[in-house]
This record gives C-alpha cells, sequence and structure tokens, in this order.
C-alpha cells in the first residue's frame, strides 16, 4: 500500500522536531511521497523539510492547520492518505499498523490516543465530551474524534474538502463526514508522545472555538438529535410552569408561553438544519460526480 501512499504533514514553526519526524517515516515505510506543508513558518522549517523524496508547500502567510491540510490533499497524487503532526507527538512507527487497519476494508482509520498520551486535564475533559457527544449522534462508538494521526482512502476523503474548515477542527469534521456519508471508519490504538516546541493552541481563544465544535458535531451529521432534546427543556419548564400557575393563580402566563415559543423555535431551527445538512452532502456528492465524469471524458480523450 505504501507505493500509492501520500503522506501530508503541516507545519508550523517546527524545525526542532521536523528532521525527527521525517527520519522516522523513512525507516517505517517507503511511500509514494512526502508532502510538508509550510504554513507560514518564521523559523527554518521549510528549509529543514526540503530534502530528497519530500514536496515542501510554503503559504505566505499562516492560514491554519485545515488550510494546509487542504493544500496537501490537492497536492497528493497517492490514493492513500496519512495525516501526521510535525511536533514529535505521532509515531511514524504506528504507520503500518494504520495501513494494515485499512486494508482490512476501512475507508478511515483514525489513531486513537490511549490513556497517558500527553494532553493537559482541560483537553482530556474536552475529547471526552467529544467522544461521547459523536458516539452519541453516529450511533458507533468514537474512540478518538480530534486525533489528527489518520489515514483515509483520497478519493473519499476529498469529497469533504470543501467542508473542512481551515483551523484546528479539520479532524472532527471529517470524522463526522465519513459517518455521515455511511463510509466505514475504524480507530487503532496509538501512543501520542510529548510534543517537540512550542503548542500552537491558546487555551482562551481556542476553548471558545472547542465548546462550538459540539455544535458543528449536531449539525455535521444529523442536527434534529442535537436540537430535539435541547428544546424537551423548555418545553418541559413550560408544561410544569404552567400547571403550576393554573392551579395557583388560575390562569396561563406570559412566562408559559414563552417557554413553548422557545422550545418550538429551537425544534424548528433543528428541522432547518437538518435539511441543510442534507442539501450539504448532496452537493458534496454532485460534485464527486462531476469530476469523476470530467476525468472520464479526459480519459477518452
Amino acid at each position: 500500500m505504501t507505493d500509492s501512499l501520500s503522506i501530508i504533514i503541516p507545519a508550523k514553526n517546527e524545525q526542532l522536531s521536523l528532521p525527527d519526524v521525517l527520519d522516522g517515516i523513512s525507516s517505517s515505510c517507503s511511500p509514494l511521497e512526502i508532502i510538508v506543508v509550510d504554513d507560514g513558518s518564521t523559523d527554518e522549517t521549510a528549509k529543514v523539510a526540503a530534502r530528497d523524496g519530500v514536496k515542501v508547500i510554503s503559504h505566505p502567510y499562516s492560514k491554519g492547520n485545515g488550510a494546509a491540510i487542504k493544500a496537501g490533499v490537492r497536492a497528493a497524487k497517492g490514493d492513500i492518505l496519512l495525516f501526521m503532526d510535525a511536533d514529535g507527538q505521532h509515531d511514524p512507527q504506528d504507520i503500518p499498523r494504520l495501513l494494515a487497519k485499512l486494508n482490512e476494508g476501512f475507508d478511515l482509520v483514525v489513531g486513537s490516543r490511549q490513556k497517558g498520551s500527553q494532553a493537559n486535564v482541560g483537553r482530556g475533559v474536552a475529547n471526552k465530551v467529544y467522544n461521547w457527544l459523536a458516539s452519541y449522534m453516529t450511533g458507533h462508538k468514537v474512540a478518538d474524534l480530534t486525533s489528527g494521526f489518520r489515514v483515509a482512502r483520497a478519493k473519499k476523503f476529498r469529497e469533504f474538502l470543501s467542508l473542512l474548515p481551515n483551523g484546528f477542527s479539520y479532524p472532527t469534521t471529517s470524522t463526522m463526514a465519513f459517518f455521515r456519508a455511511g463510509y466505514s471508519v475504524a480507530y487503532e490504538a496509538i501512543h501520542a508522545g510529548r510534543r517537540d516546541g512550542k503548542s500552537h493552541i491558546r487555551p482562551l481563544k481556542d476553548g471558545i472555538r472547542f465548546l462550538l465544535i459540539i455544535f458543528k458535531i449536531g449539525t455535521l451529521y444529523s442536527p434534529l438529535k442535537l436540537f430535539f432534546p435541547l428544546s424537551l427543556l423548555p418545553l418541559l419548564m413550560g408544561i410544569g410552569y404552567y400547571i403550576f400557575t393554573y392551579i395557583s393563580v388560575g390562569r396561563f402566563t406570559n412566562m408559559s408561553a414563552l417557554l413553548f415559543t422557545t422550545a418550538i423555535l429551537i425544534f424548528l431551527m433543528g428541522l432547518v438544519s437538518e435539511q441543510i445538512t442534507q442539501l450539504m452532502y448532496q452537493e458534496s456528492d454532485s460534485g464527486d460526480d462531476r469530476v469523476e465524469e470530467a476525468q472520464g471524458d479526459q480519459s477518452s480523450k
């Protein structure tokens, strides 16, 4: 499978750790190509990446981790895409195991970080919440929703390229998109080591952004499964308050009306989001079909 494997490594100011990552890849497998996307680094990241067998794509300024992933995917020639970080957290020796799992018939294999992997308490709790919510939304056990160490079939990954954000949440989006499309997703246990260098995650700003991911998880899969339970809370409160006011003062109050209205609005938001999500994936499928038709026309000529 390595003959058709493209390894994509987004990197920003990783001149210290990147050489060891590239050496580790060379000792573990022989991919078709290695693509390092330098996302506006201010150090020598692009220079240390420039070696035989490595294609370097440099952004003039930082566009985000997701944007680097998309640039790498567009340039990749392989039928199999493997994504890993440049900071030394992902062990290249795990690559053969991820590929072997993919070869069992899966479309996406995610490296699932086990207990003891490097992460602070806040991120660990957030990841558990994401995993639980994603498992509820999909009906399948999601072992690690946000791991950036993953391998996928290129043709299917490209179907969702336009859906991927430019920031750090591309793993979440791609995983939920694969589930939503009915593709096979598997997990392979890995140990993520301590990162080299300084983390690019900012606790306050990214903490707010990570909270928004929770709602993004719902809208990427089935919004009604998220919005319907949320609408039950004001509905039950409205019923309870109506019973209380009917017994105590014998009338229907404005507060009960407000709670009932809120419940209806939340439900309708979920219903509309469900239709938008359906259209979004239909457009993605149609776009993929048009690409295949164009490729077929070119080959016939």
